[in-house]
């Protein structure tokens, strides 16, 4: 009996876990019904708290704003190149960019006098119009970025763009995509102080406005994003791409769609002949260095001869217009953009005497523009300068070995990469830039190593590109990395404390060894003042002129605001 027994203790057991396994398979918890409801719990645990970071920045929004700014942008570009049309219809009698060869035609004296005449103009409008009395350009949009909160207004972007128009419109020797840049980061910070966006969120639409300027004003969609990741925000994140592609292809398809699909300039298909060129593009890159540099120098020097001066502001673009109309009179090709004789030398229809002449006229003519105060950029004359050193440089090197050199053309195309890599510190996008303008591809690798040869060289010789200068003229050292705009950006009154109800500080000396602070100075002379003192906490004062106590400025606040700050621009540069 015992046997039989355990045998049926043992089939009890054996019956129960079938049951049991019997339970489990038929329970809503396991079994393959469960999968597809494991799956989702998996999926919801990776998606859901990405996109809640995506909604919560408001990325969605961010990439509809950048569309409207896309095409907002293409469309101020074209009316931009418009009013200059319309503005030198009346002395060339043509809207084009043929402007050397309508002015070729023309009495000397109305050569002379129109670009004065366009000072005038110009010089009473940055009196009584201009905010700060200057024209604005690419460095204003990168100051607006680091330190300024994104912020352009409007008054001033359309200011700007009135005063460069005529500028070019009447003769000025400079380039109008500088004014079409501002103009389409006028547009972004319009459109962001209508949303409360992030600020780095901020920062992103401001680039967009620029890549889509760039795009609708070279047809050149990829160096558009480029350049604004390159120049105004300094490093490359895919948050930022995405809406910065999307405002640079809406520009793109909106200029293609009123101006047609075609590059800038129009230039045969070159080729190299033999890779036996190539110590002949290293030594390009290293004559286009020179170019770059000289012209940066004399833009400098120009602009410091300028300032010594003591004359109205109004009369300084009258006496440039007139030394702008004095060089025009024997080259007529250095008069406003510059398009058609950069176009003349890329199809090789200069000679080498006049391709020399050209480089040093240009050179001079747009120092004398931009210290005269006219507006405009340097852009175009850049392409300019390095198609004209290039092509004389082809032409020299097809003497002496004339069976291995390539088409003096080819040299003008890569020199006018080189030499516009070198100006605006931009080797990358600059190169796009070319490639886009001209469609073409074979020369890239040549052009890759003269931009890389004549970018290295202009840094090394002037520690900065011509935009950083014009910012460190203004005391704005921008380009020591992100670091130094935050110092110069964050200001007392973001991280202060403000006096409790019962707190009645006496007001501090003027002078003493009294340490204060005003509001709105910068966290790096509030770093600099807790040490100075030796104190951790300084009384803060709404300005220098109104010395009442407003509040207290706490050095650990001080350093977990720098510290905040330093965090989400990492975050930025690298998300």
């Amino acid at each position: 009996m015992r046997p039989h027994h355990m045998m049926t203790s043992a089939n009890k057991n054996t019956s129960g876990q079938h049951a049991s396994k019997t339970s489990q398979a038929s329970s809503p918890e396991s079994g393959p019904a469960t999968f597809p409801k494991r799956l989702w719990h998996l999926i919801s645990a990776r998606v859901q708290p990405n996109l809640a970071v995506f909604v919560g920045e408001k990325q969605p929004l961010v990439w509809l704003l950048a569309l409207a700014v896309g095409v907002g942008a293409a469309y101020l570009a074209i009316a931009f190149r418009i009013l200059i049309g319309i503005i030198q219809l009346p002395w060339l009698g043509t809207t084009s960019e043929t402007v050397y060869e309508a002015a070729s035609a023309l009495p000397w004296w109305v050569v002379l006098t129109v670009p004065a005449l366009g000072g005038l103009i110009v010089g009473l409008l940055l009196t009584y119009l201009m905010p700060g009395k200057r024209a604005r350009g690419v460095p204003d949009v990168i100051e607006a970025r680091a330190l300024l909160g994104c912020r352009i207004p409007a008054q001033e972007g359309l200011s700007n763009a009135l005063v460069s128009a005529v500028s070019l419109g009447m003769g000025a020797s400079a380039g109008r995509e500088g004014p079409v840049v501002h103009l389409g980061a006028t547009l972004a910070s319009v459109l962001k102080d209508l949303f409360a966006l992030p600020h780095s969120a901020q920062r992103t639409l401001l680039a967009c406005g620029v890549a889509a300027a760039v795009s609708a004003s070279f047809n050149a969609p990829i160096a558009g994003v480029l350049f604004a990741h390159e120049v105004i925000l300094g490093h490359y994140a895919l948050r930022a791409f995405v809406p910065i592609v999307i405002s640079s292809v809406a520009a793109t398809v909106v200029a293609r769609l009123h101006l047609g699909d075609f590059p800038a300039f129009i230039i045969p298909a070159y080729q190299i002949t033999t890779y036996w060129e190539f110590p002949a593009f290293a030594l390009l890159g290293l004559v286009c260095a020179g170019v770059a540099i000289a012209f940066q120098l004399a833009v400098a020097g120009s602009d410091r001869v300028a300032k010594s001066i003591d004359i109205p502001l109004w009369l300084r673009p009258v006496i440039g217009g007139l030394m702008v109309g004095a060089i025009a009179i024997w080259f007529p090709q250095v008069l406003g953009v510059g398009y058609d004789a950069t176009d003349a030398a890329l199809n090789h229809q200069f000679q080498i005497s006049l391709l020399l002449a050209l480089l040093v006229a240009k050179t001079a003519a747009t120092a004398i523009t931009l210290a005269s105060r006219f507006g405009g950029g340097v852009f175009s004359p850049s392409l300019y300068l390095g198609a004209m050193a290039g092509g004389a440089y082809g032409l020299m090197a097809a003497e002496v070995f004339p069976v291995m050199i390539s088409s003096e053309g080819l040299y003008a195309l890569i020199g006018m990469g080189a030499v516009t890599a070198a100006v605006l510190g931009a080797p990358i996008s600059t190169v796009l830039i070319v490639f886009e303008l001209t469609g073409g591809y074979e020369m890239t690798i040549a052009l890759l190593l003269a931009v890389s040869i004549s970018s290295g060289l202009s840094q090394a010789t002037l520690g900065q590109s011509f935009f950083h200068w014009q910012l460190a003229m203004r005391g704005l050292f921008l380009q020591e990395g992100p670091h130094k705009s935050i110092v110069q950006s964050l200001r007392v009154r973001d991280f202060m404390s403000a006096l409790e109800t019962n707190e009645t500080p006496e007001p501090p000396e003027l002078e003493g060894d009294v340490a204060w602070l005003a509001a709105g100075d910068t966290i790096e002379t509030a770093l600099q003042a807790y040490d100075a003192a030796g104190e951790t906490r300084i009384v803060v004062v709404e300005g220098t002129h109104d010395m009442t106590p407003i509040g207290w400025a706490e050095q650990i606040d001080a350093l977990n605001a720098l510290n905040s700050a330093l965090i989400e621009a990492h975050e930025e540069h690298h998300l």
